[in-house]
């Protein structure tokens, strides 16, 4: 039986991302996930923020066009909000791409890779995988999504707030949009959330995020009934791709960590509980997480882990959960454009553009000098 110090379970980005970390401590790392194709079963939008762009290495070429213009429509469609930034603050990426980007990364840090490969729970150490082998792991990283099965083996908390997402994905022609964010309020097509435009230069993602109980009629019909007039949609000129998935925005979990293993991500609960945007927060908690298993597997002292506590990182985004609970209750489309209106005023203005265009970053959970921003610095101080 192979011993393996670290088996991770979902080859997301949060996953790749604390493999590649770990296998470059000198750890022994091992990523399984059920799915035989990194470009299956994407569940993201692939929305990366300035921050992200500022503080990792994102290969340029997987990017799409900086966005810097946000539109914010009311169910009436009419009059939308404009939001402008002097900063390219988002970029569309090609996920496939990043995935595979990232998988290569982690391989090359020595980190092994399977995909095809189910968990299939574990006991006394030794994981039981459907596709492979069973291997026996000192340590599981739980990266398997918003509805995670190590979570509930480990004894960790799991999500109990979730949206349910949808998206249509397919080919435009080239330089027939200018990049633009399009963002519509109506509980009648996203019941808690907002329905999306958005577009990568080579693709349009159309999308629509909410309540499943509100959904009444499901977000499939939901989705087609706002891809039909969603604003700043560009006629499809190739296939349509689906993608959906739950999307936990509760905050990130309490208890995140014990000696047996922890978790990253989505499983985490690493998104923002207001945007819904992960990819920023995975990356970050993805490092926290890898330096705080890499210590506790050094030394087996289990005060290590107590590093990794979801307690004192939901600190810091207090003011996001009141606001989602604020967005949850409009229910409709009256209350929505009353919302609306009162954005359009300065203070309303101020807090969107805050929200949108902010330079924190959720959750902060160790201060860094993003590798761009050092680079700058370097050349400064020369």
């Amino acid at each position: 039986m192979q011993t393996v110090d670290v088996l991770v379970v979902g080859a997301g980005l949060a996953g790749l991302h604390t493999a590649r970390l770990l296998a470059r401590r000198e750890l022994t790392v091992l990523v399984v996930d059920r799915r035989r194709s990194l470009s299956a079963g994407i569940r993201t939008t692939g929305i990366f923020v300035r921050r992200t762009l500022e503080d990792f290495d994102l290969p340029d070429h997987l990017l799409g066009p900086g966005v810097r213009d946000v539109l914010l429509y009311p169910p009436s469609r009419r009059a939308p909000i404009r939001l402008s930034s002097d900063r390219d603050e988002y970029r569309v990426a090609d996920m496939p791409g990043v995935y595979e980007h990232a998988r290569q990364s982690a391989q090359a840090a020595g980190a092994r890779v399977l995909l095809g490969v189910r968990y299939d729970g574990s006991t006394g150490g030794v994981v039981r995988l459907e596709g492979a082998e069973p291997v026996r792991a000192r340590f599981i990283v739980g990266a398997d999504g918003a509805r995670s099965r190590v979570a509930r083996d480990l004894g960790l908390d799991v999500n109990r707030r979730l949206i349910v997402g949808a998206e249509l994905v397919h080919p435009i022609a080239s330089g027939t949009t200018v990049p633009a964010f399009h963002c519509v309020l109506d509980p009648r097509v996203a019941p808690g959330y907002l329905g999306w435009v958005i577009d990568d230069g080579q693709h349009a993602h159309v999308g629509v995020a909410g309540y499943a109980d509100a959904m009444r009629t499901g977000v499939r019909h939901l989705l087609d009934e706002f891809a039909a007039d969603a604003p700043g949609r560009t006629a499809p000129t190739g296939p349509v791709e689906r993608r959906g998935g739950p999307i936990p925005v509760g905050g990130v979990l309490r208890r995140l960590a014990c000696p047996s293993g922890l978790l990253v991500g989505d499983a985490a609960g690493a998104v923002s509980p207001l945007t819904a945007g992960g990819l920023d927060p995975c990356l970050r908690m993805s490092e926290l997480a890898a330096s705080v298993a890499a210590g506790y597997l050094r030394t087996g002292d289990e005060h290590q882990l107590r590093r990794y506590d979801g307690g004192a990182l939901r600190s810091r985004f207090r003011g996001r959960l009141l606001l989602r609970r604020v967005l949850a209750g409009v229910r409709s489309p009256a209350a929505a454009e009353v919302a609306v209106a009162a954005l359009r005023l300065g203070a309303g203005r101020a807090a969107a553009a805050r929200v949108l265009f902010g330079d924190g970053s959720f959750p902060d959970a160790e201060p860094r000098l993003g590798h761009r921003a050092a680079g700058r610095a370097v050349r400064s101080a020369g």
